[in-house]
């Protein structure tokens, strides 16, 4: 069988080629084609001899994701992915293209397990971690399309499909890879996690003190509300989870963002923007507030525009720094998971 030589460091691909008496220059030649030319074949390593090309054939091969199905945003903003692994497992990565750049979202795992009721996610459960080159492979499918418009990535968002701070080692696998001037050279600061408050690993990544963006998916300022849509919070209480968050913007000296789905008549009173407001006073951090996208398999809604406008004006008003995020790709079903989970 034939070893895959994506997903593998610098140090990795020179040992492994070492077994062909290879030399230490060829794997950056190959790490090169690979990672930041797009190839998916030997035969593509024009610079290599075609004796070696044939070498490389007969022992390796470059096996990325495969493409199941695309969705483009009527406005061509947003592109939805939904990809296969090899062993059939599906998940989705979103291409999201803004005035500042392009910022593609990734999944972490196959499914989730923390059961927040309003995502579909978490609808099918957990099946399984991805691995560093999984996530990787993500990234790099995206990088591959957009080099062919002359784009580029420019930032990561790691909210798509599971909790990465529940695969730790391998998100931080793919985080050191995905920085190396050999793959995407992807600084550090231009790449967000999220997470729904795992909080003895938020702890363990404040210790990496890497300058990444920490996203805390909150959604709710009381233990009792939390944990109704959120089983995580019956572990990890809501202090808890802000204490945490608080102790890594200490660490990094990087603002925390907060995420708060707004919920119809569920967390979007005066009263919860209030609550909101003392939990997070004094602390360098902003609010994202995002209006839901509804899925059709729970039964919550999306607030109206007014509710939403008077919950970001009451923070703000508060002293809490607060944005609504612009919504891309509502007409692809774009919040996480939605995709796969028509898909099974």
């Amino acid at each position: 069988m034939q070893k895959n030589l994506f997903g593998l460091t610098i140090d990795e691909l020179t040992k492994e080629l070492l077994n062909l008496n290879l030399p230490k220059f060829r794997a950056k030649q190959i790490a090169a084609w690979i990672y930041q030319r797009g190839a998916t074949s030997f035969d593509e390593m024009t610079d290599i001899s075609k004796n070696l090309r044939q070498q490389l054939n007969e022992n390796y091969e470059i096996n990325i994701v495969n493409l199941i199905k695309r969705l483009d945003s009527s406005d061509g903003l947003t592109t939805k992915f939904l990809l296969k692994l090899d062993d059939g497992a599906k998940i989705e990565t979103v291409l999201m293209r803004h005035d500042y750049g392009n910022s593609v979202c990734i999944s972490t795992q196959v499914g989730c397990a923390m059961g927040c009721k309003f995502c579909a996610s978490t609808l099918k459960g957990l099946e399984r971690n991805l691995t560093s080159t999984e996530i990787l492979a993500e990234v790099v499918f995206v990088n591959d399309i957009l080099r062919a418009e002359n784009q580029k990535i420019d930032s990561i968002v790691i909210m798509g499909i599971g909790e990465p701070l529940m695969n730790f080692d391998n998100l931080i696998k793919f985080l050191t890879l995905i920085h190396e001037d050999y793959t995407l050279n992807l600084s550090y600061r231009k790449i967000t996690i999220s997470t729904c408050g795992i909080v003895p690993n938020i702890y363990k990544l404040a210790e990496l003190n890497l300058p990444i963006t920490l996203s805390i998916s909150l959604h709710a300022p009381t233990n009792v509300l939390r944990s109704q849509l959120m089983p995580i919070n019956d572990t990890f209480k809501v202090e808890e989870v802000v204490k945490a968050g608080r102790d890594y913007g200490d660490k990094t000296g990087r603002r925390v963002t907060y995420e708060y789905i707004l919920i119809g008549e569920v967390n979007d009173t005066t009263e919860h923007a209030l609550q909101l407001s003392r939990l997070l006073s004094g602390q360098l951090a902003n609010v994202n507030l995002i209006p839901l996208n509804p899925v059709a398999e729970t039964k919550f809604k999306k607030p109206s525009k007014e509710r939403i406008k008077n919950f970001a004006d009451f923070l703000n008003n508060r002293h809490i720094n607060a944005t609504i995020r612009r919504e891309m790709g509502a007409n692809i079903n774009a919040a996480c998971g939605q995709l796969r989970i028509k898909s099974i």
